[in-house]
């Protein structure tokens, strides 16, 4: 299958998956692995820019960070409820790009549309092992179902050590111009306007101080991760 990815990670809006794991996506790409985002909304209802201007910098983003993948479903910004349509649609995907791993945000989030794309995703990776659901299409069992953090870090089960990494990180982010600086005589202040890339870039910091390096991203599992031993 060629579109057949190792991580797939997902978020409410071009961004969400920078913000929380851009570093962590850029290490396994350069290790070789697939990687895709898919954006389950254009962002439309977002006070500043517009979708236009969104696609583009997610597609700069996408480059930089080296994607082998980055879609985009076109449900509708604040109105991803639990529905069997937009459930379907995130299922469909996740067969179509058979991914490993996937990644979705964090169950607690300042951003209701973070917490309900966490939950349709973790409903959409429970359907698609299912043969008889949409059984039109083949069946994927996804290896793990990892959480990452937007705006508001909880308990990490788990971090990954992005110092040497972080200037792709910062670059990434750099490009939602539209959404963290004010461009335009109508753009208003939004958080993310308020020195927001600053704030990850301590937060990241502060993870990576618990194990005593540089520059960290945490995540969470519902899962454990199953390990054969602790030494080699």
């Amino acid at each position: 299958m060629t579109d057949q990815l190792d991580i797939l990670v997902f978020g409410a809006h071009a961004d969400d998956a920078e913000i929380g794991m851009a570093g962590t996506i850029y290490k396994h790409v350069e290790a070789g692995y697939r990687v895709g985002i898919c954006d389950l909304t254009f962002a439309e209802m977002s006070s500043n820019g517009t979708v236009e201007i969104r696609k583009q910098e997610a597609e700069e983003a996408g480059k930089i960070l080296k994607l082998s993948s980055r879609s985009n479903l076109g449900l509708p910004d604040r109105g991803l409820t639990m529905t069997q349509d937009n459930i379907e649609a995130i299922t469909a995907e996740i067969r179509r790009l058979a991914p490993r791993i996937v990644f979705a945000p964090y169950w607690e989030d300042r951003h209701p549309d973070h917490i309900a794309c966490s939950k349709l995703v973790e409903e959409a990776v429970f359907n698609a092992k299912l043969r008889r659901y949409m059984p039109n299409q083949p069946i994927v069992n996804v290896e793990q179902l990892v959480y990452y953090f937007i705006n508001d870090l909880g308990q990490a089960d788990l971090i990954v050590d992005i110092s040497n990494h972080y200037e792709m990180k910062e670059k990434a982010l750099s490009c939602y111009r539209s959404q963290f600086e004010k461009l335009t005589t109508d753009a208003i202040d939004t958080p993310l306007t308020q020195g927001y890339i600053e704030r990850v870039k301590s937060r990241d910091r502060l993870v990576g101080q618990r194990r005593l390096v540089p520059y960290a991203e945490g995540f969470a599992v519902k899962t454990p991760f199953l390990v054969e031993r602790f030494l080699s």
